[in-house]
């Protein structure tokens, strides 16, 4: 009774009626699954992020800097070697370990499943993005004499249907035991007026809390102290959805030791100004993603006396920690963002409503805010043919044919 009470007292505090009029309809083990939920939900953490969707942004553009970074397609030969003798040597004494955040549907794909099964038609019989990745592990594995540990990221939604698949394809080969999949938080999601949405069934509709949210759930499930106990150093984090993702790159990893940084990243240089992607520079001193709509046009378009985009490195989502990294990113709280978004609900009559326009905020931390704990990154600029196929539209930009197209171009020239 004690927790129906709580319940109840603290959503009247924070305005979420509804919910009491729905408690009180439900029995059994339905109000018990409603109530347990509402009591680990931080309301005050929720109000701070709804009243931050009536905010502006504001960014004064004399607090932004480039970044400096090294093109891997002009190093020098010593100093190339230099850099892949460095990260060799951290892969082949076990101190390496790779994190993929696979926490996102195919539905953007029309793909009903986790976006890691979505099938990417090349070479004719076509290769799962799942498969994709383990390809390129298992070959590092070889190339340096040594088992890499995998874990995978997934999400709440499709946790099981990602356990299955892989247990089905037998893990395309990789050892078993070196394979850990660990969920991501979850957020609730509020309409435009701050209001909790109900899902059909019963609960309190949430969504996953971005790609930030990875750290944390590093920690939290356990997968971090497991990194500890294998000795493992540094760890790569990137995406499900590139499928030429270079997940072991001993140059980036050499850089990273070279200059005695905690944390390093790969870039590309923007297609144009106005690409929208994010892009490395420095804020208040410290390295910074800055989003394509927080860049002033007039900043975005700046040259240097080269004549390339000041402002031209693009994040593609290949990062790189010290383990100490992320247990002190672990341990903060980095700042959401907040995304309009149609999501269905249940309405006080018990109806299902779904949505033609925007009518509720998720809130999603971004993985590179992290970057701002720190005061340095090493970036090293890759290439987009050789490091940048991602999979996100069913057509046009970015979608499968243009990453089947990226794939089969480059393998081709490795033959």
């Amino acid at each position: 009774m004690d927790k129906i009470q709580d319940a109840i007292d603290i959503l009247k505090i924070y305005n979420q009626e509804h919910i009491i009029n729905l408690l009180e309809k439900l029995e059994g083990e339905k109000k018990q699954e409603l109530i347990e939920q509402i009591n680990k939900i931080d309301f005050h953490q929720l109000k701070e992020l709804y009243d931050n969707t009536k905010k502006e942004i504001e960014i004064k553009e004399n607090k932004i800097e480039p970044l400096p970074y090294l093109d891997k397609a002009k190093l020098s030969k010593e100093t190339k070697e230099k850099f892949d003798r460095l990260g060799e040597e951290v892969i082949e004494k076990g101190e390496y370990a790779v994190v993929t955040m696979a926490g996102g549907q195919g539905t953007r794909l029309g793909h009903n499943g986790p976006k890691g099964t979505f099938k990417l038609d090349v070479y004719g019989k076509g290769k799962y993005l799942f498969e994709i990745l383990t390809e390129n592990l298992k070959e590092a594995n070889k190339k340096y004499g040594t088992t890499i540990p995998w874990y995978i990221m997934t999400s709440k939604q499709n946790n099981e249907d990602t356990y299955n698949f892989l247990e089905k394809n037998n893990y395309f080969g990789y050892p078993k035991e070196y394979v850990t999949l660990f969920t991501q938080g979850e957020l609730p999601l509020l309409d435009k007026e701050g209001k909790l949405l109900i899902g059909k069934d019963m609960k309190i509709r949430e969504a996953s809390d971005g790609n930030g949210g990875t750290y944390f759930s590093l920690r939290a499930s356990g997968c971090l102290a497991d990194m500890k106990e294998r000795g493992i150093k540094w760890i790569f984090i990137g995406g499900v959805d590139n499928a030429l993702l270079k997940m072991a790159d001993v140059t980036l990893l050499g850089m990273a030791v070279d200059k005695g940084v905690q944390i390093a990243s790969k870039s590309i240089v923007k297609a144009n100004a106005h690409e929208r992607v994010g892009v490395f520079g420095k804020m208040n001193n410290h390295p910074k993603v800055i989003e394509y709509s927080e860049m002033p046009e007039k900043m975005a378009e700046e040259v240097d006396e080269n004549g390339e985009l000041k402002y031209g490195e693009a994040h593609i989502m290949c990062n790189l920690y010290t383990i100490d990294a992320i247990e002190k990113i672990s341990k903060e709280t980095l700042m959401y963002h907040s995304a309009l978004k149609k999501n269905a609900y249940i309405d006080e009559n018990g109806r299902e409503i779904i949505p033609e326009e925007p009518n509720s905020y998720k809130f999603e931390s971004f993985i590179f805010d992290a970057f701002e704990f720190f005061d340095d990154i090493a970036i090293l600029r890759g290439k987009r043919e050789d490091d940048f196929a991602p999979v996100k539209n069913k057509e046009g930009v970015d979608s499968p044919k243009t990453a089947k197209e990226l794939y089969e171009k480059f393998w081709n020239n490795q033959n």
